[in-house]
């Protein structure tokens, strides 16, 4: 296991510190070789934090955003990951970043699985800060327990990106593979909540990674993973 955990009884606190930290990850890289890339996910914890980015001055002209994720639905849609993280992230200062989507006009995203590679290897690549979420269920990225697509995104060193069909959800996903995320410069999981530090709890005693997806990057030794974890809102 290589995580480590810092704790804050509320999120404010927690993105103040865990902001700081990105922008000081993307300077440095940008002071390196010219360019960042930085990776995000989705859902209702990341909206303050990102809020938080976009009132940072660093050359967000010199960064590219992505995504974790993306559920296959277009960007102007109202469960787009790309669409809130154009209302949440690219304003303020943070317009200036480019930002690749992970949706293309394919109808499945399994067979878009080439096409957005090639995008992010000509874009994006390498990665050097991620932000991962986790739901209730134990996932992360698109990694949800029995999905169809679960076993590719988590074993295969070739892919960058998978597709993935969620059980229980309404759309299929795009996510980037196991492999890459642990690519990453800096490994960030943000969480709120004692539910999900329940799940957290668990997932950090060894078991099955298909039953608690997350557990795929609490158990591994390619990056440092940190955790910053809030009691409440």
């Amino acid at each position: 296991m290589t995580w480590m955990l810092h704790q804050y009884s509320h999120n404010n606190e927690l993105v103040k510190a865990l902001s700081r930290r990105i922008a000081q990850s993307l300077l440095d890289a940008i002071a390196e070789r010219g360019n960042a890339s930085l990776v995000v996910s989705g859902g209702s914890t990341p909206v303050s934090l990102f809020r938080a980015l976009a009132n940072i001055d660093i050359p967000w002209s010199k960064i590219v955003v992505t995504l974790v994720d993306e559920r296959w639905v277009p960007e102007t849609h109202p469960d787009s990951n790309a669409r809130l993280v154009r209302q949440h992230l690219l304003r303020d200062y943070a317009a200036k970043a480019r930002f690749i989507g992970l949706k293309t006009d394919t109808e499945d995203p399994f067979a878009a699985v080439l096409e957005v590679e090639a995008k992010l290897l000509e874009e994006v690549m390498p990665l050097d800060v991620v932000v991962l979420g986790m739901g209730e269920d134990g996932h992360t990225a698109s990694f949800f327990p029995l999905a169809d697509g679960l076993a590719e995104a988590l074993e295969s060193e070739q892919r960058i990106c998978c597709g993935i069909a969620p059980p229980n959800a309404p759309y299929p996903r795009m996510t980037l593979s196991l492999s890459a995320l642990l690519g990453a410069r800096q490994l960030f999981l943000h969480i709120i909540g004692a539910k999900k530090r329940q799940v957290l709890e668990a997932a950090n005693v060894a078991g099955p990674v298909t039953e608690l997806p997350v557990r795929a990057v609490l158990h591994q030794a390619k990056v440092m993973m940190e955790i910053f974890y809030a009691d409440q809102d």
